[in-house]
């Protein structure tokens, strides 16, 4: 089926470079929106902790510019 939509220019820019950086179709990308959002995959999804499962628990307290040293050197 065809239909019209009408998006904003500032949300099409978005929707045009992510379609470009995934090497696709804007249309593919709708596609694929349209379809997790009506599978309930965008909302509700839960998860439970500790995301990464080890002998140990372990806990590490560390501050905003530590984090950030550790991922930007």
């Amino acid at each position: 089926m065809r239909t019209t939509v009408d998006i904003p220019d500032p949300l099409y820019r978005q929707l045009k470079a992510r379609a470009a950086l995934e090497g696709t179709t804007i249309k593919k990308v709708l596609m694929g929106l349209v379809q997790r959002e009506l599978a309930g995959r965008t909302r509700g999804h839960s998860v439970s902790f500790p995301l990464i499962s080890g002998k140990e628990t372990r806990r590490l307290n560390l501050t905003n510019e530590q984090i950030d040293q550790i991922l930007f050197g």
